[in-house]
């Protein structure tokens, strides 16, 4: 009888005694990881030239691939009838400076006359007095005859400058720094304003890299970062561009906001249409807690580490994120420092005694 009772007393001790386990802290880290996400490179500014006033095209001095400089002659036109209307509204001008000058003779005259009439009603009986007065609205009606000419100058030089103005116009010229990437006018070509454009004008030597990004990592947008791209036609070597715009707002079909991205273009290798693969970094808004791949347990029901307190195993549920170098990230109920066994298995039972290495 006394070995009988003896077994299951051994037994009691086995299990009531401590298991020696290792033990490591859980880390706390802010990850970032690359995302390979398709783009375009649109131009940083892109213009199609049109003509303001009506003409035919004299001369071209551009064709497709031309560099150009801001305000360079690209596109001369010819509009003869623009010319005889200058000249029209310039003769209008001559005409009422003449006009203005026998106003204001006319008015001259009739301040002397004016004056003389006053003069001579000094002494008394010579001069009626209702010509005196007559005198006067005569001299007001001179003196508003000169007004008047003076606004029909004015408004005749108007229309010389407005018709002079747009003689500029048949000149057209770069609005900006750029490449000429469409020619469609060739001299002889009647061209308007609203006739089809003569030229598509392009700025190269900056790009817009349009990036449609996932809603996923719409939360890790870092404006002025710095993120690097590659395109098929330069194998092996690598571009960056510049965080610059974000829409912020997603596309309800693809679910993707796009972000833009100032591209430097100096060299002229990169153009518009060309889909680069950019390395998009996706950066999480809070820190991610990282562990052993050997402390997460999984088994049919749950997936879990052992977290030890106060001497005691205890089981906490989490699910695995990703693996980042030699650690796992994981979420679940875990703080940064936590104790948790680095070999784990479900054979160390909830609850039990553990000691550390």
């Amino acid at each position: 009888m006394k070995l009988f009772r003896l077994i299951p007393m051994a037994a009691c001790v086995a299990i009531a005694a401590a298991q020696t386990v290792e033990m490591t802290a859980v880390v706390s880290k802010q990850l970032e990881r690359k995302s390979r996400l398709p783009g375009e490179f649109l131009p940083y500014q892109s213009v199609a030239l049109h003509a303001r006033v009506s003409g035919f095209v004299e001369s071209v001095a551009v064709d497709r691939g031309s560099a150009v400089k801001k305000g360079d002659v690209l596109v001369t036109l010819s509009a003869p009838e623009m010319l005889a209307q200058v000249a029209v509204a310039e003769a209008k001008v001559a005409t009422a400076e003449a006009q203005r000058v026998e106003a204001m003779a006319k008015l001259a005259s009739n301040e002397r006359t004016y004056e003389q009439l006053k003069k001579a009603a000094e002494t008394p009986g010579v001069i009626a007095g209702n010509e005196i007065e007559i005198a006067g609205k005569t001299v007001d009606a001179a003196r508003a005859a000169v007004t008047a000419e003076e606004s029909s100058i004015r408004s005749a030089q108007a229309s010389v400058t407005a018709l002079k103005d747009l003689l500029a116009y048949l000149r057209i010229t770069a609005p900006f720094d750029g490449v000429i990437t469409e020619r469609f006018a060739h001299p002889g070509a009647l061209a308007g304003p609203s006739g089809a454009p003569l030229l598509e004008l392009q700025q190269l030597s900056m790009l817009r890299l349009v990036v449609a990004l996932p809603e996923s990592d719409v939360s890790g947008i870092v404006r002025g970062a710095r993120v690097p791209f590659t395109v098929p036609a330069y194998p092996g070597e690598t571009f960056s561009g510049v965080v610059a715009r974000v829409a912020r707002s997603m596309d309800p079909k693809t679910r993707t906001m796009p972000v833009e991205l100032d591209v430097a273009n100096g060299s002229g290798k990169l153009a518009p249409g060309m889909y680069p693969e950019v390395q998009w970094p996706v950066r999480k808004p809070r820190a991610s807690l990282l562990v052993p791949p050997t402390s997460v347990v999984t088994t049919t029901e749950r997936t879990f580490v052992i977290r030890v307190r106060e001497g005691r195993a205890e089981w906490i549920n989490v699910s695995k994120v990703a693996s980042s170098g030699d650690l796992m990230e994981v979420l679940g109920p875990l703080n940064p420092g936590d104790k948790i066994v680095t070999r784990a298995s479900d054979e160390i039972r909830e609850g039990a005694k553990l000691t550390v290495k």
